[in-house]
């Protein structure tokens, strides 16, 4: 069982805390992470969800992301999803995220990693990946299309790429 902090519209901790799958109250908030792995080449590592996975099943989705617990900063949360979901170890201590995005009920932080893996030798964690891939912006926008996707916005996955070397909206050389 999940336990998370419960935050403000501000994003301050309220000093309370919630379970997973309860309904967060009006005016309650919590923090989710996602984390985007690139490689060299500029594609995106993405992963397919498990087909019992309850929301989203069998569709593919960024690298990782999931729920900070009780206890975590955005920075450990991205780092435990990561691990947990496909097996890369990073450290991001002192990253900020690349973007939060407001949503319903939360705080959402994208953080973008650009880093070499082999698929190959990552561990996928059972209860939530059953493949990863490596994909390009047109073929996970193409998936999108298509339904094979989560159905983020198109230019929320354009944003992703843009700005996977570096922070803000200015292309600085």
């Amino acid at each position: 069982m999940e336990i998370w902090e419960v935050y403000d519209k501000e994003r301050k901790k309220t000093g309370r805390t919630m379970r997973r799958g309860d309904g967060i109250a009006e005016g309650d908030y919590h923090l989710v992470i996602h984390v985007c792995v690139f490689n060299s080449k500029g594609e995106m590592l993405i992963q397919q969800r498990q087909p019992f996975k309850e929301g989203w099943s069998n569709l593919w989705d960024l690298t990782a992301g999931g729920s900070a617990i009780q206890g975590d900063t955005s920075q450990a949360a991205a780092e435990r999803e990561l691990l947990e979901e496909v097996g890369i170890k990073v450290d991001l201590e002192n990253v900020r995220p690349h973007f939060t995005i407001n949503f319903e009920r939360g705080f959402d932080d994208i953080y973008l990693v650009e880093m070499e893996v082999d698929t190959g030798t990552l561990t996928l964690q059972y209860e939530e990946v059953q493949a990863v891939k490596w994909a390009s912006r047109q073929e996970i926008l193409a998936m999108i299309e298509s339904g094979l996707f989560l159905p983020y916005y198109p230019s929320l996955i354009d944003l992703l790429f843009a700005s996977r070397r570096g922070y803000g909206c200015l292309q600085v050389h």
